[in-house]
């Protein structure tokens, strides 16, 4: 792996596990959904996630890497930036519930 990839694998983990901490105090959606700041840090944070999956990580690597969804990833990011009022809020909450964990221990498991 080129020491490029393993830098921006470490962004993006950065990245996952910032949006799983701000959001760890909250049970329900409609919590999360109240706090603006929050909502805002998670947000910045899944865009994030997918501009350097998409524009920053080689080509190569995501091809060796078929456990994580690199389009969905990129399309989530699309929708926030290009349409922030549309995004629905249960969407990004489930993927912070469900699927940041998951690419938090397939880039542990990548990196190690």
């Amino acid at each position: 792996m080129e020491n490029k990839d393993r830098e921006i694998l470490l962004k993006i983990l950065k990245h996952a596990q910032h949006a799983i901490e701000y959001t760890s105090q909250y049970k329900e959606c409609s919590e999360f959904q109240e706090n603006e700041m929050c909502v805002e840090a998670t947000v910045f944070n899944l865009m994030q996630i997918g501009e350097l999956s998409k524009a920053s990580l080689s080509d190569e690597l995501k091809d060796s890497i078929t456990s994580i969804p690199w389009n969905q990833i990129y399309g989530l990011r699309n929708r926030i930036v290009h349409g922030y009022d549309g995004v629905k809020f249960n969407i990004v909450w489930d993927t912070i519930r469900e699927d940041l964990p998951d690419l938090v221990e397939e880039i542990k498991t990548v990196l190690s």
